[in-house]
C-alpha cells in the first residue's frame, strides 16, 4: 500500500493485532523501532523507550477492541502526519466504508494512557495530568478536532464530504470518574470521548460506523490523493481577520493559543499581569498563532494591538492584509509606538518578530516615540498580557536584544508571572523538518534557539517529497528556474547576502545594477519607501508585483515567504575544510562590519542572516554561491556524486 504522506504503519487491524499480540516479541520490537525511526525523520527528535512502550500499550488496546468489534477488515494508519506539518501526527486513522452511506470513512483516534486527569484551574480547554512533566496541555478533544479539520481542508480524498472525517479520544486506562471534568467540553458531534468505562460503547460506536468492505482501498485513496497547497499566508491572514476563515492550529500551536487565552482570563480575573513568550523557527506557525489570537481577542472586544520592529513586515500587513479597512489597519503598530504608553494601555499586545526588539526605543524626529527604558520593559508595561513571538536565530543586526532570557528576566524584575511555549513544527518549506535541520547543520546552528553547534558538520541533503533543493550553475540559471516557477503560478524572489554596494538611484531614477556576478548584473530592491520606476517600495518588495527583477536582502525578506526562494550566497559565507565559515571582508553591511561589532558577533549575525534567507520558500529553494569552492561544496551536498 502506498505511503506517500508517510504514516509509520499502514495495514489491516488483523496485521496490527498479530504484530502486537505477543509482548516483547521480535515482531513487536521491530514494529516500535520502525515507529520510532519514522517519528525521528518527521520531527528530528529521537524517541525514548517510554514513548515506545506507550505505542505498544495504546495500539494493543485499540487493536484488541477493533477485533472485538469485528473490524479486522478496516485499515489502520499509525502516526499519520498532518498535511504540511509532519511534526504533528494523529496516533491512528481508521479507514473503511461508512455503513450507511457507503462512502469512505476516516476516524481519527487520539490515544491517551492517562489513568486520571482533571481540568487545569477549572478551564474546560486545558487539562492537567498527575505525574506529567507539563503543567497543563490542551484538551485532547480539541487536538483531535483540529486534526480532523486539517484533513478535511487539505486532503482531496474527502473533497466535498467533511462528514467523512470523525474524531475519537480514547482514554483506555481511565475510568469515567477519574476524568469526569474532561466531559464538560462540548465540541461538534464529530468528536467523541471514551474511557475504559465506556469500552463497550466505544466498540458499539465503531461497529455502527464501519461497513463490511475492506479498508485498504479507502486508505489508498487518502494516501495517494492530492494534498491541497497551503493558502498564501497574507491572503489567509486577511480572510482570518475579516472573519471569513481561521487558522487550524496543531498540537504546540494550539497549546500556545490556549496558554495565552488562559493567561488573559486569569490576569483579568485576578486584576494582574501575565507575560507569555512563544518561540520557534521559521515556518513553525508563530504568525498563524499570532493571527488567530488577534482575531479571537478583537472579537472578544479586548483592546488588542499587533506590533513588530520590522517596517517590511508591518507595512505588508497594513497594506495586503487589512486593505482599505482603517479599523483593521490601526491594529498594526511598531514597537516604538509603545515607548511612552500608559500602564496596561492595551489588554493584549502581540509582539511579533520580538527578536528584533532594540535596547531602547528611539526616534530622533518624534520624541514621544523615544524612551530611556529598555524597549522590552516598555512593551511589558504597555499591556496587561504582552505576548512575545521570537526566534533567536533570526537576530540579524547588532543591537537586537529580543531573547527569551531577556524577556523572562524583565518579567521577574517586574514580579510578573511568565509562561513559555516552544513551537517546533514546520509549516513553511513544505512542512519539511528535514530541510530545516539540514539548514541548521549547514550553518552550524544548534537545534534550539540561541544554541550554536559548530562541531556538527554539514550533511548531504537526502531529499524530501514535500520540498525541493536545487543548486543552480549560475545566477542566470537561478533566475531562469525561478522565472519558470513564476510562470507556473508560484510566487518567487531572489535574495542575497549583503555583499555588494547598495547605491541610490541615478539621475534617471533607475536602480543601479549593484549586484554583479561575472556578466550577470541585477539591482538591489529599492532603498526607499517610494516606488522607483517599475520597482516597488522596499517595505513591500517581497509581495508586490514587479519585485522579481531585483535582489532582496534579509531586511526586506524577514518575516515573509515565497513559493520559491532563490538565495545567492556571497563571499561573507564560505565553505572551507568541510564547514561553512564567515568572512568579514566579504560583507558590505556597515551595521555588521563596524569596529564595535566583534568577530564572534559578526559570525553569528551572518549565519542567522542566511538562516532567514534559506527558509523563506514554501515549495523549494534555489542556491548559488559566488565563491567557487563554496559552490562546489553545495553541489556535492545537494547532489552527491555516485
Amino acid at each position: 500500500m502506498a505511503k506517500q504522506h508517510g504514516p509509520a504503519f499502514v495495514g489491516s487491524v488483523e496485521t496490527l493485532f498479530a504484530t502486537l499480540s505477543a509482548p516483547a516479541s521480535e515482531m513487536e520490537k521491530s514494529f516500535t523501532a520502525a515507529l520510532a525511526e519514522s517519528t525521528k525523520r518527521a520531527t528530528g527528535r529521537p524517541v525514548g523507550k517510554s514513548q515506545m512502550r506507550a505505542w505498544t500499550n495504546s495500539l494493543s488496546a485499540l487493536a484488541r477492541d477493533l477485533r472485538e468489534a469485528g473490524l479486522d477488515h478496516i485499515a489502520v494508519l499509525v502516526e499519520y502526519p498532518m498535511p504540511h506539518n509532519k511534526a504533528s501526527s494523529a496516533d491512528a486513522v481508521l479507514a473503511g466504508q461508512h455503513r450507511r452511506t457507503g462512502r469512505d470513512l476516516f476516524v481519527v483516534v487520539e490515544l491517551k494512557q492517562w489513568s486520571e486527569a482533571e481540568l487545569y484551574e477549572d478551564d474546560e480547554k486545558l487539562v492537567t495530568v498527575p505525574g506529567s512533566r507539563k503543567e497543563y496541555e490542551t484538551h485532547p478533544a480539541i487536538q483531535v478536532s483540529n486534526y480532523c479539520q486539517k484533513i478535511i481542508e487539505n486532503c482531496s480524498a474527502v473533497d466535498g464530504h467533511p462528514e467523512s472525517v470523525e474524531g475519537i479520544v480514547y482514554l483506555h486506562n481511565a475510568t469515567r470518574q477519574s476524568v469526569a471534568g474532561l466531559f464538560e467540553l462540548t465540541l461538534d458531534h464529530n468528536v467523541k470521548l471514551f474511557t475504559k468505562t465506556e469500552r463497550s460503547a466505544f466498540i458499539d460506536h465503531l461497529r455502527g460506523r464501519f461497513g463490511d468492505e475492506e479498508g485498504r482501498h479507502a486508505a489508498e485513496r487518502l494516501l495517494n490523493g492530492r494534498i491541497q497547497p497551503n493558502e498564501p499566508l497574507l491572503r489567509k491572514a486577511a480572510n482570518v481577520l475579516k472573519g471569513r476563515d481561521t487558522f487550524i492550529l496543531l498540537d504546540q500551536q494550539q497549546e500556545a493559543f490556549e496558554t495565552v487565552r488562559h493567561a488573559v482570563e486569569s490576569a483579568f480575573a485576578a486584576n494582574t499581569k501575565r507575560v507569555v513568550t512563544i518561540t520557534g523557527g521559521p515556518g513553525s506557525g508563530k504568525t498563524a498563532v499570532a493571527m488567530e489570537l488577534l482575531r479571537y481577542m478583537t472579537q472578544a472586544r479586548r483592546r488588542t494591538w499587533y506590533a513588530t520592529g520590522s517596517r517590511a513586515f508591518t507595512e505588508t500587513m497594513r497594506r495586503f492584509v487589512t486593505g482599505s479597512d482603517k479599523e483593521l489597519k490601526n491594529l498594526f503598530k511598531y514597537f516604538n509606538d509603545f515607548a511612552n504608553a500608559a500602564p496596561n494601555e492595551a489588554d493584549i499586545l502581540i509582539a511579533d518578530e520580538a527578536h528584533r526588539a532594540r535596547l531602547k526605543s528611539f526616534d530622533r524626529f518624534r520624541p514621544h516615540k523615544s524612551s530611556d527604558r529598555p524597549q522590552i520593559q516598555d512593551l511589558i508595561n504597555a499591556a496587561r498580557v504582552p505576548i512575545f513571538f521570537l526566534d533567536e536565530h533570526q537576530v540579524v543586526k547588532p543591537g537586537e536584544v529580543g531573547t527569551l532570557a531577556a524577556i523572562k528576566s524583565y518579567a521577574q524584575q517586574l514580579n510578573v508571572r511568565h509562561h513559555h511555549v516552544p513551537l517546533d513544527g514546520q509549516w513553511r518549506c513544505g512542512g519539511s523538518i528535514a530541510y530545516d535541520l539540514w539548514v541548521k547543520r549547514l550553518l552550524g546552528l544548534g537545534s534550539e534557539d540561541a544554541e550554536w553547534d559548530g562541531d556538527a558538520p554539514p550533511v548531504p541533503w537526502e531529499g524530501d517529497e514535500t520540498f525541493e533543493v536545487i543548486v543552480a550553475e549560475s545566477p542566470a540559471a537561478m533566475e531562469a528556474i525561478l522565472s519558470d516557477k513564476l510562470a507556473e503560478g508560484w510566487s518567487a524572489r531572489m535574495t542575497a547576502g549583503y555583499c555588494w554596494p547598495w547605491n541610490s538611484p541615478g539621475a534617471d531614477k533607475s536602480l543601479p545594477l549593484d549586484v554583479e556576478i561575472g556578466d550577470w548584473r541585477r539591482p538591489w530592491n529599492a532603498k526607499s519607501t517610494a516606488r522607483v520606476g517599475d520597482a516597488p517600495p522596499s517595505h513591500i518588495w517581497a509581495i508586490s508585483p514587479g519585485g522579481f527583477g531585483q535582489i532582496g536582502c534579509v531586511y526586506t525578506a524577514q518575516g515573509l515567504e515565497f513559493g520559491w526562494a532563490g538565495v545567492i550566497i556571497g563571499p561573507d559565507l564560505l565553505a572551507r575544510g568541510g564547514r561553512m565559515v564567515t568572512n568579514r571582508e566579504g560583507s558590505k553591511d556597515r551595521d555588521l562590519t563596524k569596529s564595535t561589532v566583534t568577530d564572534e558577533q559578526f559570525d553569528r549575525l551572518v549565519r542567522n542572516t542566511y538562516k532567514v534567507l534559506l527558509t523563506r520558500g514554501l515549495a523549494g529553494v534555489v542556491l548559488y554561491a559566488v565563491d567557487a569552492e563554496t559552490q562546489e561544496f553545495l553541489a556535492e551536498l545537494v547532489s552527491p556524486r555516485a
